[in-house]
């Protein structure tokens, strides 16, 4: 290799590396520009919060947040009545949940889990029960 072909491998490394500089220092740009932003938003929610918090009565408790999943009253139903067998769709009725087929199917496999962790049993085939 001579002289001449190192200096210009040299010099397309050289460009290649500072388009990349270059590329970095844009994107850097746009994410400082996002992060400002994005700050700023923060910053005005946690105002609304505070002002929405002076406006509300001391004695006014929020409502409380529908936290409860379809396991945790699943398990509720199974705890409440630990000697009954239910069936996929006695138990939906029971949950007052939809008792079609496709949410029925989900069901199954929420109880086959729960089986297979050890909390339920099947004293025959789709009928479930409280583990004892």
């Amino acid at each position: 290799m001579n002289v001449c072909e190192l200096l210009r491998l040299l010099q397309t490394e050289h460009d290649e590396t500072a388009a990349r500089a270059d590329n970095l220092r844009e994107q850097i740009e746009r994410l400082t520009t996002a992060l400002a932003e994005t700050e700023a938003r923060l910053a005005e929610l946690t105002a609304t919060r505070k002002v929405i918090d002076g406006l509300t009565p001391p004695d006014h408790e929020p409502a409380p947040a529908q936290t409860t999943t379809v396991y945790q009253r699943i398990v509720t139903a199974f705890n409440e009545h630990p000697g009954k067998v239910f069936r996929v769709h006695d138990l939906h009725e029971h949950l007052g949940l939809p008792t079609d087929e496709p949410s029925i199917n989900v069901t199954r496999s929420r109880l086959g889990r729960l089986t297979r962790q050890g909390f339920l049993e099947q004293p025959g085939r789709g009928r479930y029960q409280k583990r004892t």
